[in-house]
């Protein structure tokens, strides 16, 4: 058993605030990665086309996924679940977004392979 006392933050572009619970950098865990974020209204990053597999836990505001079959919109209560290899861009909406991410295995820059 480990218990862990709290978030590493790490610092992003764009004003997006990364709490990682778990993972590489706050825990030494290489198999998952577990952070809170925090996304201001309007924030946007670069396409990506992870080899990890991530689970989006939408709490506050709205996600968006934009993916080769369009953009979907994932809301406060709502979870997506995106593939490795799968190219995707994430923002927030007019509101901002406050959602939990858990990518599988933990998340790098390098997997995440972003363009």
């Amino acid at each position: 058993m480990r218990k862990i006392e709290g978030p590493t933050r790490i610092p992003v572009p764009g004003g997006k605030v990364i709490d990682e619970h778990v993972g590489r950098v706050n825990s030494g865990d290489e198999a998952v990665s577990i952070a809170h974020m925090v996304a201001p209204p309007g924030w946007e990053e670069p396409a990506q086309t992870p080899s990890f597999t991530e689970y989006t836990v939408v709490l506050r505001g709205t996600v968006i996924v934009e993916h080769a079959g369009g953009a979907t919109e994932v809301g406060a209560g709502q979870s997506l679940v995106t593939e490795p290899g799968e190219k995707v861009r994430y923002s927030a909406g007019p509101e901002g977004a406050e959602y939990i991410a858990v990518c599988l295995p933990a998340f790098t820059p390098e997997t995440a392979n972003r363009a």
